[in-house]
């Protein structure tokens, strides 16, 4: 489930590098590392639950905002757009079961 969720994340920040804003385009590209890393935390449990990637994620953003990577704009922006992306994906996802 985690690796779809992954490939539906991915898949939609892709799509917004066709007709997506330069905000889009910087918080997608900032989202895509640490989603992929997250991912790679989780390979360990393989029924690991979309709340799980979740919270790995947070985590690393958390982790990346105290270290001063993102301006708060910046943050604001990739965190509404995580957000957007994750609720889509379980969405989706959960259509489609």
């Amino acid at each position: 489930m985690i690796t779809d969720l992954e490939e539906h994340i991915l898949d939609s920040i892709d799509k917004t590098v066709e007709h997506g804003s330069d905000d889009e385009l910087f918080a997608g590209g900032y989202l895509r590392g640490h989603l992929t890393l997250a991912v790679a935390e989780l390979e360990d449990q393989p029924s690991a639950a979309p709340e799980a990637l979740k919270a790995q994620v947070e985590q690393s953003l958390a982790q990346a905002i105290k270290a001063g990577e993102l301006s708060p704009p910046d943050q604001k922006l990739v965190t509404q757009l995580w957000e957007d992306l994750y609720h889509r994906a379980v969405a989706e996802l959960s259509s489609t079961n």
